[in-house]
């Protein structure tokens, strides 16, 4: 995780701790199939509002009874009508919703996909101005992401340029070819090619 997003997740953090705030994170990993979409995205944050409130675990019990508790899979739809209506809880405090690696979430030209689904809801979260909700959305800056997402920002911070995102890339990967059992026998110059070819290549992430 880049060094500004975790500072980001630790301060919300704090004020949790401190009851002034309520936050749901999600992180999009290409080595799961049930975190590459849209359907787990609004699963994941209600069900971390829910557990942070009664009113929020209200509305997720009702959604469960609606569906035959549970053994009828809700649409998208549904999902979004129930996280819309957690979010509208009055006397929440500010909500801070942190959607991490979008890039990682498929795109497949020619066709909806779930990558296409994600940015839709993205942006719909947005045009309800919900005053207490606070969105963080990070990505590499793939074109069909900027496209929606640039639009839609008050604030924008890139991260590829960063020097401490840079150094922390080069102190891991320089971590993994001195460690790994079969680098280890490559001669210095060859490690050093490694490592200055995928820092170069690493694109802020």
């Amino acid at each position: 995780m880049a060094p500004v997003r975790s500072a980001i997740i630790q301060d919300i953090e704090r004020m949790h701790a401190a009851g002034l705030a309520t936050m749901a994170y999600y992180y999009f990993d290409f080595r799961d199939v049930k975190k590459q979409d849209c359907y787990g995205l609004l699963s994941s944050l209600m069900s971390q509002l829910s557990a942070d409130s009664n009113a929020c675990y209200n509305i997720l019990s009702k959604l469960f009874s609606d569906n035959i508790r549970g053994t009828r899979k809700p649409n998208m739809d549904a999902l979004k009508e129930c996280l819309t209506e957690m979010l509208n809880l009055p006397g929440q405090g500010p909500i801070y919703i942190i959607v991490d690696a979008l890039d990682e979430c498929p795109n497949y030209p020619g066709r909806p996909s779930a990558r296409e689904e994600v940015l839709d809801f993205v942006e719909e979260l947005v045009n309800l101005e919900l005053p207490d909700v606070h969105l963080c959305v990070a990505s590499r800056p793939e074109m069909d992401i900027r496209a929606i997402i640039e639009p839609l920002t008050s604030l924008q911070i890139s991260l590829h340029d960063e020097i401490g995102q840079k150094e922390d890339i080069i102190k891991y990967i320089n971590s993994v070819v001195r460690s790994d059992r079969n680098m280890r026998r490559w001669k210095e110059e060859d490690k050093r090619i490694v490592v200055d070819t995928l820092s170069e290549k690493a694109d802020g992430m």
